[in-house]
This record gives C-alpha cells, structure tokens and sequence, in this order.
C-alpha cells in the first residue's frame, strides 16, 4: 500500500491547489468509482477520498469496510492518477467537498479551519498509539487526524550482487557511493533513489544529524553537514552509477525485481512484492549517515484520515471515523497486513502483528524503531517544496549548495511567519 503509489509527489501542483487556485468540479471524472455503503436507513451521507493505492485488494476492502457500516451510508472515491492531492485540495473548495479524507499531518489545513477537532475521539485511546504519531497530528494540545498505518522507507538491495562485486551493506553515505559504483555494469545500475531524488531529501537531512524545523519552528537543515551531503549527491548524480528514467518511480518495486539497479530507495509497503520476486536474496538497511555527527535515518511516512470540519455532516463523520480507525481493530490490521507490509499505529495491533516478528519485515520493524523519524506537523508542503527544490539545483543541475540552501530558507521564513507569526 504505497504511501505516495499514484503522486509522483507533484507538491507544486499541491501547493497551487492548497492557495486557492481551485477547479470548480475537478473531481467529475472520479465521481463514477464510488463505493455505497449498507444502507443504514439513517438519511446520512458520507464521502471519503482515497488515493488509488497500487496492491491488488486495496479498494475493495476500504468500501468493504465502508459497507459494512450501519449508521450511514459511506460512498469512497477511489481517486486515479498522479495528482490526488490537488484533486483533494481543489475540491475541498468547493460544494463538492468529502466528509472526511487521507491525507498526511499539515498544520495548514487546521490553520484554516479545514480540519476537526478529532481530541474526543483518540484521547481515550492515545496511549495505544505510537506516540509519535499522536506528536505528529497534535498542535496546541489538540489532535487533528487518526493514523491509519506507518509506512517506513529504506534501501532495498540484492544480496548475490552485493557479494558478487565484493560490497558489504554501507555505513555512510561515502561508502553508498562507493558501492553503487562498484554494482554498475553495462545492464545494471548500482543505485536508484527515485526519478526525482525527492524521496531523499528528509532522510538525508535527518542523516546528516540535523533535521527540519527545530522546537522553536526554526529552520534546522541548513547545516554544514547537509551542505557535504548534497555536494556528494551532486558526484554520484553526475558519476553515471545512478539509474534514472526508471519506467516507474521509487514507490514501485520494479526496478530492483526487474534487475535495473542494485539498491533502491523504497518503502516497507513493497516487501512483499519483493520477496516474492526475489527470495532470500534481498536485504534492507537505512540511509546510511552523513558526516561525522550523523546517524542514519528512515523516513516514515503512511496515511491518516481527516474529518473536513466544513462538512454538513462533522459529527456523523467522526462517528465514522471511530467507529473504522478506532473501534474496528480487525479491519485496521487487515489494511495494515494484507496488501503489503506496513506497521500498524496502534501498538497492541503492532504488538501482535505475526507477519512483523521474523525475517525481513522483523527488520524493517527494527530499523523503524531505532531511526525512524515522523511528519512535522509544522513543515508545510510549502516548505518541503522549498527544500526538495534544493536537489534539484545543486544535485540535478550544478548550483552551488549554500546558495540553494539560502534560497530555500527564504523560502520556508516567508511560510514560517504566516504561520508562527
């Protein structure tokens, strides 16, 4: 259940969409891939936005689960395409709005009042959830958002290729490059970090010992470290070790199952798929550290559902809510488990999860545990476009890293002061 499967990420088309460049009924093309719910009898009707996960079963279980219900009638939009977020935002503007929606932690949305207030209905159960992701949805003491699953990302690599070129798992982000030059040959890459390098950027800031805002909400990537690791980057980017124009991007297992690369950026979500193709003969480990004060890091990410605080239906939406990402302890384990690997919030649920305690995916656990770093709440989308641009100056093209860093900052002050004064 790939947490960014069908977005390729496109944040500025987010951002656009987020300022208020709306597009009145630009959602008629979904409106047909719907699930109705039981037909409670109640009158209530709820819309929920989902973005079209890639593991096979995915739609059917959440409108599964929405038929299932018996106090209203829950209709999902199975939303296609790369650009389920400005499809979100857009239509959040508009009289077409869902009731509730997945989505990530964005301080924004509770800024402008677009999100409930979701306080009454965790507070009970908080401390079955992982408290960082209680952190990562709070602000002011109140909870905005339920996480539906965690989804960490590391490397994935091919164990026979790394023993056949004499490489052992790297440690830092020297040793990375090194290997991915000792993989490459005429009909493999050593290394593949998404078509865009987006996915790295956290990672390698969190990496590099620093990390985005700090507790002031003050910008902390701007480091001497992050500076190093970008200029290392830009080599590795130019050393031609790197695949690039990958027919599908880093959430995708396809390029490491296919024999494109060696190692690959991607998330827990695909280890199924993974292992299927390729065995035992598959490993993970972090993104290795960068520079002497580093450590490594995993970027986890994952989905949380939300409650539009401007539907006609908030209490009825929140029922629902409960009732599916609090109450149903069966259904969260099954979203969680069945369509890929991914690490269930609620710790009893993850506690439990007997898919999750050998092999590999016991692994990916343990390395979530100990690097694991979560959402920002208060690191805007504006603002990580702002730094995820800082790639593609210094690293795709060949600007210079504190100038791109200082662009950035600019940046992310701008957004900072709207939002913390």
């Amino acid at each position: 259940m790939s947490a960014t499967r069908n977005s390729n990420w496109d944040r500025r088309t987010v951002l656009r969409a987020a300022m208020g460049l709306a597009a009145g009924g630009g959602l008629a093309a979904c409106g047909g891939n719907n699930g109705r719910g039981g037909g409670s009898g109640s009158g209530t009707n709820l819309v929920q936005y989902f973005h079209a996960y890639g593991e096979a079963g995915t739609e059917q279980a959440i409108k599964r689960y929405a038929k299932a219900y018996r106090e209203a009638d829950v209709t999902t939009q199975w939303i296609t395409g790369d650009n389920f977020e400005s499809k979100l935002f857009s239509a959040l503007l508009t009289d077409k709005a869902p009731d509730l929606f997945e989505f990530h932690p964005q301080i924004q949305l509770i800024r402008s009042g677009q999100v409930a207030d979701l306080t009454d209905i965790v507070d009970p159960v908080k401390d079955d959830f992982n408290p960082a992701d209680i952190a990562s949805h709070t602000v002011d003491g109140k909870i905005y958002g339920v996480r539906m699953i965690d989804d960490p990302q590391f490397f994935f690599y091919r164990k026979s290729l790394l023993e056949k070129a004499g490489v052992g798992v790297p440690g830092t982000l020297e040793e990375l490059i090194e290997a991915a030059a000792k993989l490459t040959t005429d009909k493999v890459k050593g290394l593949f970090l998404g078509n865009e390098l987006d996915p790295v950027m956290r990672p390698l800031i969190w990496a590099a010992g620093a990390d985005t805002l700090d507790e002031k909400n003050e910008i902390a990537y701007h480091t001497d470290a992050v500076k190093e690791g970008l200029v290392q980057l830009r080599g590795l980017f130019k050393s031609g070790d790197l695949l690039l124009g990958a027919p599908t991007d880093f959430w995708d297992p396809s390029p490491l199952n296919q024999g494109l690369t060696a190692i690959q950026w991607c998330g827990m979500w695909a280890m199924p798929q993974m292992q299927q193709a390729l065995g035992d003969d598959l490993g993970i480990f972090p993104f290795p550290k960068v520079g002497d004060a580093g450590k490594p890091s995993v970027y986890n990410g994952g989905w949380s559902m939300f409650v539009n605080a401007k539907s006609k239906n908030v209490e009825a939406a929140k029922e629902y809510v409960k009732w599916l990402w609090i109450d149903q302890k069966e259904y969260q384990e099954d979203w969680a488990l069945s369509y890929g690997f991914h690490i269930p919030p609620r710790t009893s649920l993850a506690e439990s999860a007997d898919r999750l305690k050998s092999g590999l995916p016991a692994e990916g656990v343990e390395l979530f545990t100990e690097y694991g770093h979560f959402d920002n709440i208060g690191f805007t989308q504006a603002m990580l476009d702002a730094v995820e641009d800082v790639l593609a100056d210094c690293v795709r093209q060949d600007g210079d890293p504190e100038g791109a860093l200082d662009k950035a900052d600019g940046k992310v002050d701008r957004e900072l002061k709207k939002l913390f004064g």
